[in-house]
């Protein structure tokens, strides 16, 4: 049996041991330099936990730790390989009683202090074993919960990315432990409901260290459920990350002889504080995703739905914001929801056939409308919902009825909509022939593909979760230069696993450009700023400041265009084109930038917002006021003593300042008016100012 192991890279370093029990641990995980975590084998966790009906939990709590099964797995065997830039540690661990094989996969790009696990396990047994937890990742000895912060995000509709900070004892309460010579089983846990994975919480936390800021920042990468909980083991704090569960999410694995299964993974970051551990877990994203050249392409999109036709496309309102969205530089068109509804009772409970309406488009059809589209330039893209059919609709009567997803035997209808389970060979042709036909026959070169509605836990949703992402991976395969925007209802399928293979991520469908902008700052903690599509609708009836304001919210990401552009004055266009033409100057620095907070992830209320991207020898920064006093001072730590030349790209206040003290190392920005908004690059001396 091994005792001790050591894996790694330049960048992290990941120790193992065992502990008295004999159990394999993990006792160092780490950048170099960092301290020991405390406690040794012994208050580290075994490497996985199992929570298998009839075996019970270790203790008398049922959370991820401790379970009866993981204790007992014994190392057997491991390897290592490098693929690439990826090194990976495989740990193989038996259990003799029960037949179960595990295997604990970790991974990491070279020079980056992220690791990845995954839990792989194998029914080596005679008896059928049933999953009702398998761990991803369990981290013990990390600092005592009088030292750390936990930070998460909350993520609603209309209102993503909601990031706040508490201290953990304020979940993990002091019990004395020595007196009752018992870990607390108080913990904080967090995790998904329903089939929106980031319906809630965003799919991410962190710990912080008050003391010396390390910081402990992690994902899990789910497009259905996970759970996490942070809580107290041994006088240290434990962090443990996972996929679904049977108390969580109803969830249980039938494991038969011979068969195996995967749990959901999840990625670990480490950094000396937030900014600097988001900076690794963006490198990390970026080195995990699918290669598309629009990762660096970054074309500007108007979309045809927020404060605008909202759904009720037609040949006669499209052709003039066609032409309008060209003229202002936009370089995909994307046709939004209603363009296949030519139904009088209303598309909501009747879709699923994907077919174009021919009452909306009566000169040409709809096909007339996508030429009108490529004629001035511009790649068409069109929405669509792919998981639901509508009751209503006749592909509910003609799949089989394998071919959707059941609970207990009866077909789910949630909202006058049926979803289908994409684990079926009938369900994945009827997606495939719809896109054949709108790719393949059409030529749309752009999909945003949305989700507006949610299952409730249980039934096989990990399983057509999967086939999802596989899905989507074939897609690519057929049309490798398709664009596929991942959306639902905004922000509610906002995770790491999705992100790998779709290249723009909504971030929310929020229609208030200044209830927009914190959502718009937070934004690059979940998803890189070139993946992070953020809404700008200018109108005609904005003020030019309103107009400013609502087009800076998009620089620091993605645009999507939208507002009746048509029936805007040549002065307002002028305006619009004038805004993308910064940001096409600029976007070029997006898939190399890492983010930073100045004053921090922002609540939702904050009268001062700041976002900033840096990249070699150049930084941007994003600021908006709404409400407060009229100046605001943001550090720069990164630039501490540099010479530094600031320019104005960007601002719906033409009387705003920002200026650069490099002895204070800070950006002293002032509006004389609210709201307003700016964006800023501060040049690096040497640098070229553009």
């Amino acid at each position: 049996m091994q005792t001790t192991l050591t894996w790694g890279h330049s960048a992290l370093t990941v120790g193992f041991a065992a502990g008295a029990d004999g159990a394999l641990r993990i006792t160092r995980l780490a950048r170099p330099g960092d301290p020991e975590q405390s406690g040794g084998p012994d208050a580290a966790l075994p490497l996985v936990d199992i929570a298998v009906l009839g075996r019970g939990y270790g203790g008398n709590r049922p959370r991820f730790l401790p379970s009866a099964l993981g204790g007992r797995l014994r190392h057997r065997d491991h390897r290592t390989e490098r693929d690439g830039d990826w090194h990976r540690l495989t740990v193989e661990l038996h259990d003799p009683a029960s037949g179960l094989t595990a295997e604990l996969v970790l991974s990491s790009p070279d020079g980056v202090p992220v690791v990845r696990s995954e839990v792989r396990l194998r029914n080596d047994g005679p008896k059928t074993l049933v999953l009702r937890s398998v761990s991803s990742l369990l981290l013990g000895g990390l600092p005592s919960p009088d030292a750390l912060d936990v930070h998460r995000a909350r993520n609603d509709w209309l209102a993503e990315c909601r990031w706040f900070t508490e201290p953990l004892r304020r979940h993990v309460p002091d019990i004395s432990r020595e007196m009752h010579a018992h870990n607390s089983a108080a913990r904080l846990a967090v995790s998904s409901r329903g089939s929106w994975p980031t319906d809630g919480h965003l799919a991410m936390g962190a710990l912080s260290d008050r003391t010396d800021g390390r910081t402990w920042l992690w994902q899990i990468d789910s497009t259905v459920a996970w759970r996490w909980d942070a809580g107290e083991c041994e006088g240290g704090t434990y962090l443990a990350l996972g996929g679904p569960t049977d108390v969580e999410h109803q969830w249980r694995e039938r494991l038969a002889p011979g068969e195996e299964f995967r749990s959901e993974p999840a990625a670990l970051a480490l950094g000396s504080g937030f900014d600097d551990a988001m900076s690794a877990l963006t490198a990390y994203r970026r080195a995990a995703r699918r290669p598309h050249p629009d990762h660096t392409a970054l074309p500007v999109v108007f979309n045809d739905f927020m404060n605008t036709l909202m759904g009720d496309p037609t040949t006669d309102k499209l052709l003039p914001l066609i032409d309008a969205a060209a003229s202002v530089g936009a370089e995909y068109f994307c046709i939004d929801a209603g363009w296949y509804d030519d139904d009088a009772q209303g598309w909501w409970d009747s879709v699923g056939e994907w077919l174009p309406a021919t009452s909306r488009f009566p000169d040409g059809g709809l096909a007339a409308v996508l030429a009108h589209i490529r004629s001035r330039a511009m790649v068409p893209g069109l929405w669509l919902e792919p998981e639901v059919v509508g009751v209503r609709s006749p592909i509910a009567r003609s799949l089989p009825d394998e071919a959707f997803v059941h609970q207990d035997g009866i077909r789910v209808a949630e909202n006058g909509r049926h979803h289908l389970d994409l684990r079926h060979p009938a369900a994945r042709a009827h997606l495939d022939a719809v896109v054949d036909r709108i790719v393949g026959e059409w030529g749309v070169g752009y999909l945003k593909l949305d989700y507006n509605i949610t299952v409730s836990p249980g039934g096989p949703l990990l399983g057509h979760g999967r086939a999802w992402l596989d899905w989507l991976s074939s897609l690519h395969e057929r049309y490798p230069g398709l664009v596929i925007e991942n959306c639902a209802s905004g922000g509610m399928r906002m995770e790491g696993a999705s992100h790998t293979v779709t290249q723009l991520q909504s971030t929310s469908d929020q229609q208030d450009s200044l209830r927009y902008a914190p959502i718009a700052a937070a934004a690059p903690a979940v998803v890189p700023p070139e993946q992070g599509a953020v809404w700008a609708y200018p109108q005609p009836d904005f003020t030019d400041e309103e107009s400013a304001f609502t087009l800076g919210n998009a620089l620091l990401g993605r645009i999507h265009l939208s507002g009746f552009l048509d029936r805007m004055t040549p002065d307002q266009l002028a305006l619009v084109r004038r805004v993308l033409d910064t940001y096409k100057g600029l976007r070029h620095d997006l898939p190399r930038a890492v983010p930073f907070w100045p004053l921090g992830l922002s609540d939702w209320t904050d009268p001062w917002l700041a976002l900033g991207l840096r990249a070699d020898g150049v930084t941007y920064m994003s600021v908006w006021r709404r409400d407060g006093a009229a100046a605001c001072t943001l550090p720069v730590q990164h630039l501490a003593g540099r010479a530094v030349r600031t320019t104005i790209l960007h601002t719906s206040s033409p009387s705003a300042t920002a200026t650069w003290h490099p002895h204070r190392s800070e950006l002293a920005v002032e509006f004389p008016s609210t709201p307003a908004y700016l964006l800023v690059r501060l040049t690096e001396d040497g640098s070229p100012s553009c």
